[in-house]
């Protein structure tokens, strides 16, 4: 390319029409002053544009209405509108506004919307991350004094089932009893078991879990306990207790350690689940929901009743769901350890599709990685997640990955126990596996679809080996 300097000195050829090349003139030297002065504004004005571009035109600058509205309503609205986690609702211009500099400063440092995959590994259907083009329109629209624009130009508003992130539910259980939540110190993990009243099996596409006292829970587990199942056999139905609060020493182990299926993992920032159709969960007729449930203090008294939503499958679905876990509970970070390794893994017994991860941990979690150990020993890594406690995202495969049985699954967490870790409890600490905040956790979560016919002590059952002709 031409530079500016250049393109100054160069000589033009002149060419009279219908007249071979007589000579080489400079053509600077051949024009009036007037004209030279000209030329000078206009390209100077070109280059200048050019090496520094300003602002957009107003007929391009990025306005509420036309430009910012359709981001916010893709990528902001699912939390951001009344009634749901966010602090304040960006539906409106009036609603927005006031809010330009902070949305600015939010989407240029990536804060929000919150996302924690490193992309270096595998696509997710649910990643909210904005793109390079989105995030200069929010950010020019702010430095500009956040225009509105005409309302005209605004996209028809999206539509939202009141009250919930899925479909409007077929049906809504709520824990019968609330739960007294105290203003302060540690609350032992609370159960309340909820019958379902299902006289079929049914089978379950979407469903939320949506805590009444939100700022209160750190976690909450749906089970599904099947009819004659001997879990949790003589605690109370429809009233909340503890595992403390249990006179049978099996029940009380039970509280601490099942084998039951998962409807449902929530935690603050979590996805409902929305399974395509013929993917679902199944809760056999009969059966029970327990909820387990995590609550923290924050110096002020509430009481929670949580609900979960079902949206119900027409008709059976071609593969059953199944939530399953790879976990540590013989962690033990030492005292001022900044990056403390765990590992587990574990092999599949079964061919199935993974769908999705959600890993857990506490405040002390620095990293999660999901990794896919092959035959010849190579890993591929699936997922890697900078640890957020207070952002607990699943991860959803924008293509589900077919496994072998035999396929080796492996998670790893890294811990950070120094004093650098702003959100560490105590640093002097040995911390070991626990409920409780200051203690940890190692989950990885994972979702794979079986055949719909499949159980779950089914998909564990490793298939006999053929025998040899």
């Amino acid at each position: 390319m031409t530079s500016w300097t250049n393109f100054q000195s160069e000589k033009l050829q002149l060419r009279r029409p219908g007249s071979s090349i007589r000579q080489n003139l400079p053509l600077w030297g051949t024009m009036s002053a007037m004209l030279r002065l000209a030329i000078l504004l206009v390209l100077g004005g070109l280059a200048a544009a050019a090496l520094f571009p300003g602002k957009p035109d107003a007929a391009s600058a990025p306005i509420f209405y036309r430009d910012v509205l359709p981001i916010l309503q893709q990528r902001c609205q699912s939390c951001h509108r009344p009634g749901e986690i966010a602090p304040m609702p960006f539906v409106s211009y009036e609603q927005t506004r006031p809010f330009a500099q902070a949305i600015r400063q939010a989407v240029t440092s990536k804060k929000m919307p919150p996302w924690f995959a490193d992309p270096c590994c595998g696509h997710f259907a649910n990643d909210p991350s904005l793109s390079p083009q989105q995030i200069a329109i929010i950010t020019a629209w702010a430095e500009d004094g956040a225009p509105a624009g005409n309302p005209h130009d605004a996209p028809p508003p999206p539509h939202w089932t009141k009250g919930w992130n899925i479909s409007q539910p077929d049906l809504v259980l709520r824990m019968p009893k609330p739960v007294s939540i105290p203003a302060r110190g540690a609350v032992e993990y609370t159960y309340e078991i909820v019958p379902t009243g299902f006289t079929r099996d049914q089978w379950v596409r979407m469903s939320e879990v949506r805590p009444a006292a939100g700022d209160h829970v750190h976690h909450a587990v749906v089970y599904i306990r099947p009819p004659h199942s001997k879990w949790l056999h003589d605690a109370p139905v429809g009233v909340p207790f503890t595992a403390s609060s249990l006179t049978s020493p099996e029940d009380r182990r039970g509280a601490e350690f099942t084998t039951a299926d998962l409807l449902l993992v929530y935690a603050p920032g979590s996805s409902p689940d929305r399974w395509p159709e013929g993917l679902a969960k199944l809760i056999p007729a009969g059966s029970d929901l327990v909820f387990q449930m995590h609550y923290t203090t924050n110096g002020h008294a509430a009481t929670d009743q949580t609900s979960i939503g079902l949206v119900l499958a027409k008709q059976p679905p071609r593969q059953r769901v199944l939530t399953l876990q790879l976990n540590r509970h013989g962690l033990m970070i030492p005292p001022h350890a900044d990056n403390f390794e765990v590992e587990v893994q574990g092999t599949l017994p079964n061919d199935c599709i993974l769908l999705s991860f959600f890993p857990h941990m506490h405040l002390r979690g620095k990293r999660f990685e999901y990794n896919l150990i092959r035959a010849d020993g190579s890993v591929e890594t699936l997922l890697k997640v900078n640890w957020n406690f207070y952002w607990q995202l699943s991860y959803k495969l924008a293509q589900p990955r077919f496994l072998k049985a035999g396929s080796k699954l492996q998670a790893i967490a890294w811990y950070d126990n120094s004093a650098n870790n702003p959100h560490n409890p105590d640093p002097n600490a040995t911390v070991v596996w626990g409920e409780q905040t200051w203690n940890e956790m190692m989950v990885g979560f994972f979702d794979v679809a079986v055949p719909a016919a499949m159980n779950k002590e089914q998909f564990f059952t490793r298939p006999a080996a053929k025998a040899r002709p």
